[in-house]
C-alpha cells in the first residue's frame, strides 16, 4: 500500500463551485480558499487566441451560440469576459500558484493549441521560472501528449479507464478519482500523479489514501480542511 501523503490542492476550473468555472472571479476565489495551483481547459480561437474553456461551444456556461474555434476572441468577449491563457498567466504568477493546463481534443487545428501553448509557455518562461511555479500540461489525447515529449514541460497523460495506464506517453499519470483506486501501484511507478475531480471527502480522502501528487477539486477550502483535520 502506498503511504499516505498530502496531495497538493488544485482549483479544478477555478474555485468552480463557488463560482462560473474558469472566470476571473473563481480563480481569485480559489487563491482565498488556499489553493495551491489551478486547472483549466484551453482552446484556440479563430484568430489564435488561446482561452480558458472546457466545451466545443458556449451554449452550457454562456447560454451563447457561439462555437470558440469559429468565432473571434472579440466575438467572443462581446457574449462573455472569457479569460484567455495570458489572463490566467498573470493571475498564476501574482499569486505563485502552480499551473495544470488541459489542452481539448479533437479540434479542427489539431496540434496548433499545442504549439501556440508552447509559444506562450516560452514567453513567461524566466517570469515562471522566477516564481517557483510548476506548469503541466495535460490532455486526455494521446497524441497531443505525444507531441509534447520533447518539450521539458511536465506532461500529463488524463486516464479514464485503468487499461489506458500501459500506453501512456506522458511523464506523469492522470487518473480519474475512480480508476486511481483501481490501478496498481507498479504502472504509475516514477511518475507523479494529477487525479480529477475529488469534491467529496470519500473521494478527497482516497487520494491521500492512494498517493495523488496532485488533487483536482471544485472545492479547495472544503479540501484543504478535510486533508487538514484527517
Amino acid at each position: 500500500m502506498t503511504p499516505l501523503s498530502t496531495p497538493l490542492i488544485y482549483a479544478h476550473r477555478g474555485a468552480s463551485f463557488d463560482h462560473h468555472e474558469m472566470s476571473r472571479e473563481a480563480y481569485l476565489a480559489a487563491v482565498e480558499q488556499g489553493a495551491d495551483g489551478f486547472e483549466t481547459d484551453l482552446r484556440l480561437t479563430k484568430d489564435g487566441v488561446i482561452v480558458c474553456w472546457h466545451d466545443d461551444d458556449m451554449k452550457r456556461v454562456a447560454d451563447c451560440d457561439l462555437v470558440i474555434a469559429d468565432s473571434t476572441l472579440a466575438e467572443i468577449r462581446a457574449a462573455y469576459p472569457i479569460l484567455t491563457l495570458a489572463d490566467l498567466l498573470e493571475i498564476a504568477l501574482r499569486f505563485k500558484k502552480h499551473l495544470a493546463l488541459e489542452t481539448k481534443h479533437p479540434v479542427p487545428t489539431r496540434g496548433a493549441v499545442e504549439r501556440e501553448l508552447l509559444k506562450s509557455l516560452h514567453t513567461y518562461q524566466s517570469q515562471i521560472s522566477e516564481a517557483g511555479i510548476c506548469v503541466s500540461i495535460m490532455s486526455f489525447s494521446w497524441l497531443a501528449v505525444a507531441r509534447l515529449r520533447s518539450s521539458h514541460w511536465n506532461t500529463v497523460y488524463l486516464i479514464p479507464y485503468r487499461w489506458v495506464a500501459f500506453f501512456n506517453p506522458g511523464r506523469s499519470i492522470g487518473p480519474s478519482v475512480d480508476t486511481l483506486a483501481k490501478l496498481h501501484q507498479t504502472k504509475m511507478s516514477h511518475r507523479k500523479i494529477f487525479t480529477w475531480t475529488a469534491n467529496s471527502e470519500e473521494e478527497i480522502l482516497l487520494c491521500r489514501k492512494h498517493g495523488a501528487n496532485v488533487m483536482m477539486t471544485d472545492r479547495p477550502a472544503f479540501a484543504r480542511s478535510i486533508l487538514e483535520s484527517a
